[in-house]
């Protein structure tokens, strides 16, 4: 076997279907954010704004976090030092649950190193808790739903996008007495789409099924205390388990889930993607719970990023641009062919210092390649009017297809 061949033959597959990703080095320049720089491969440097980080609020460089993780890290050192069982636990955790189980109006959470480890370990782990279990799975959910559906060894449905039709008929279709979870997401980052929880919420009770939501393109961002989509509805009672992510809006690392009490107990004592993973550094979990803490009560920046992504949205939608809108901050641009967006991209970044990622299968469908643009608060006119003006002439140089313009 020449395996060397072996794996030229899969990246050139990936370069031949434009699919090729590719790092960009970038040094994030504190107190500066969206304003980075981007380092060359020949060495050389460029002044860049970034318009795709998942920093959503730019609590990366608010003050109160880099202040939390200074005094923690000056306090205890670098790292926990084992896992979570194993003299991993510090009060810097324990205040951390504390914190995310107090804005979810749960009796519990638990951390992990991320939201995509906190849905593989508790999805693949939740069979062992309640055997003969049936996970009945969005089509669009994450990868790391998706994946600790698949691990759990159960009996799993997977229902069409937000089809609660579809979603019906497959819980009829099941043993009444079987237990049930039904996993679906608040928010769909690819199309910023919403998912019914309400309408979710009452299958779940007519067949018994508990509920499981992930929040994490929604905490921090919606809801009276940045609590999520469910906060926002006042659903939050009725959802079972929220997963979250302290890595996107809360601007650090992390994922937690919040749920009962015995949830969280259960999920600990049998999951093995948390048994055996180093907990989080000590000041990392520091400046998490300063950011939750303190988007408790910023309302001012929630309203200043739903603002930036419907200014956004708005001149992109005026210049004729094929965009996505289902009233979320998510702001994605469809150019529908693999090579010209990351030529797209490639132009944005070397033409106008506009750093913005390709979005590709297997991450989207086929034909619905796309550049997805995160606005923030920290995005001020004059990045808006650059991004804006160079979407329009890069579009008209590609000669790539316009919406037809109203009056």
């Amino acid at each position: 076997m020449d395996y060397t061949a072996k794996l030229d033959d899969a990246l050139n597959r990936l370069h031949e279907e434009g699919r090729y990703r590719t790092f960009i080095d970038i040094e994030r320049k504190k107190g500066q954010f969206p304003h980075a720089t981007w380092r060359k491969p020949d060495g050389s440097e460029t002044p860049i704004t970034v318009w795709c980080g998942n920093d959503y609020l730019g609590m990366g460089q608010h003050p109160v976090v880099l202040e939390a993780m200074h005094e923690a890290i000056d306090a205890t050192g670098a790292g926990s030092g084992g896992t979570r069982n194993i003299s991993g636990t510090t009060v810097y955790h324990k205040r951390l649950e504390a914190e995310l189980a107090d804005l979810h109006g749960k009796e519990a959470a638990l951390l992990f190193t991320s939201a995509y480890i906190a849905n593989d370990a508790t999805l693949s782990t939740l069979p062992k808790l309640f055997p003969g279990l049936i996970i009945y799975s969005d089509e669009l959910n994450h990868a790391s739903m998706i994946e600790g559906v698949r691990r759990n060894g159960g009996a799993k449905r997977i229902f069409k996008h937000n089809d609660l039709d579809d979603l019906r008929a497959k819980l009829e279709a099941d043993d009444p007495a079987a237990p049930k979870l039904i996993a679906f997401e608040s928010i769909y980052s690819m199309d910023g789409d919403f998912g019914p929880i309400e309408a979710i919420c009452d299958l779940a009770d007519e067949f018994g099924a508990l509920t499981y939501i992930d929040e994490v393109h929604a905490v921090g961002m919606y809801g009276p205390r940045g609590a999520g989509v469910a906060e926002r509805d006042r659903l939050m009672h009725r959802i079972d388990i929220i997963n979250g992510t302290l890595a996107k809006a809360y601007g650090v690392m992390g994922g937690y889930i919040a749920a009962s009490a015995k949830m969280c107990d259960a999920v600990r004592s049998y999951a093995p993607g948390f048994i055996f993973t180093t907990s989080l550094p000590p000041a990392v979990a520091a400046g998490a719970a300063a950011s939750v803490r303190h988007l408790k009560t910023d309302q001012e920046l929630r309203d200043r990023h739903q603002t930036q992504a419907k200014i956004l949205k708005t001149r992109l939608k005026g210049m004729g641009l094929p965009i996505i809108d289902h009233g979320s901050h998510i702001v994605p641009v469809i150019v529908g062919d693999p090579v010209h967006t990351k030529q797209l991209s490639d132009m944005l970044l070397e033409g106008y210092g506009i750093y913005v990622q390709p979005i590709n299968f297997p991450t989207v469908p086929r034909g619905t390649e796309r550049l997805r643009f995160t606005p923030s608060p920290v995005h001020g006119p004059d990045e808006m009017d650059r991004l804006v003006r160079a979407m329009d002439e890069l579009w008209s140089h590609c000669a790539l297809n316009r919406a037809e313009l109203a009056g």
